[in-house]
């Protein structure tokens, strides 16, 4: 697959022939203006209401995994990771009209698709969208599904911090190692006059600045 954005082109062949329903739609990945993939989610979708081709656009998904995003101060903050940034996921059945819709809709920059070169002249051909294996779809929402929740947090070894709670609060030290998926790191604490390395949690810490 190729992922680009070039001029529009003449689909009507690939889907004169299709019945509008929705065993016949397919997914499609749609590459959008890197932040922007709710605005496109939310615009998509009313347009294929304003322009009355909901009853081929069916299913506009961003997949996303649960994250927890461990602040400065310790506090916690739940939200979504999207699994592939950049892009969505668009169920529909494709014909010139919902081509249409979706490639004028703000900040959307191409079909993922294969890309076709010109017969004359220079320069890059358009891009065909390419409907995606169901196999792989499934596959994506699945691993979506079943992730386990990532923390996150704003600190890296020889970060300086401050120990907020437990027997070592109060005490200052340096960071030596981060261990997100047990939402703890290792500090070296200097105890008894000696640096000791401890294990925290990311609750139990404040990064100084």
């Amino acid at each position: 697959m190729t992922f680009t954005s070039e001029e529009p082109h003449n689909l009507a062949a690939v889907g004169d022939d299709v019945a509008t329903t929705v065993e016949s739609a397919q997914w499609y990945a749609v590459q959008v203006a890197s932040g922007c993939e709710k605005r496109v989610k939310t615009n998509l979708e009313q347009r294929a209401q304003t322009l009355d081709v909901a009853n081929r656009i069916f299913q506009v998904e961003i997949p996303q995994t649960p994250a927890v995003k461990v602040r400065k101060d310790g506090s916690r903050q739940s939200l979504e990771e999207k699994v592939f940034p950049g892009y969505v996921l668009i169920r529909m059945v494709m014909d010139d009209e919902t081509w249409q819709v979706i490639k004028n809709t703000p900040n959307v920059i191409n079909f993922v698709g294969a890309e076709q070169k010109r017969r004359y002249g220079r320069g890059r051909g358009h891009v065909k969208p390419m409907p995606l294996n169901n196999a792989e779809v499934e596959r994506i929402f699945k691993q979506a599904q079943e992730q386990k929740t990532v923390v996150k947090i704003d600190m890296a070894a020889g970060d300086k911090i401050l120990v907020l709670s437990g027997p070592f609060k109060d005490f200052e030290g340096e960071v030596i190692e981060v261990s997100p998926e047990r939402s703890k790191l290792k500090a070296l604490l200097s105890i008894f006059g000696r640096d000791t390395p401890v294990e925290l949690e990311f609750n139990q810490v404040q990064k100084q600045s």
